[in-house]
């Protein structure tokens, strides 16, 4: 089990630290690269530069709680809850095909009924 974990490519937990802006002042971030790649998926998303969407971040924390005690923390966990979140949304797009699949098996017999009986086919 452990071996999908281990031979994960170290590039993707190297470190790397970007200075960002936020508030007025320039603060650094030192996170591993695949958390950068994820919140650039998260920016892009949302149609914003990772930096703009780290200080959109920063300042909804701040409104909410009042200050951000380890924005590296931060955006760890946002990124594990942006995963979290595509893996439930596949799972319920997989749930919904599944069932559209099963309705459409269900519902054809019946479609082939009327269309037998609608040409006074028995």
């Amino acid at each position: 089990m452990c071996h999908m974990y281990a031979s994960t490519d170290p590039a993707k937990y190297e470190c790397t630290t970007r200075s960002i802006r936020l508030q007025g002042s320039v603060t650094s971030v030192r996170l591993e690269n695949e958390f950068w790649d994820i919140l650039n998926e998260i920016a892009a998303g949302q149609n914003l530069t990772t930096v703009q969407f780290i200080s959109e971040l920063h300042q909804e924390v701040i409104e909410i709680r009042g200050e951000v005690p380890n924005l590296a923390s931060l955006l760890r966990v946002a990124c594990a809850v942006h995963q979290q979140n595509a893996i439930q949304e596949n799972v319920i797009q997989g749930n919904a095909a599944q069932q559209n699949v099963a309705q459409q098996n269900v519902a054809q017999p019946a479609v082939e009924r009327l269309s037998r009986a609608s040409l006074g086919i028995n």
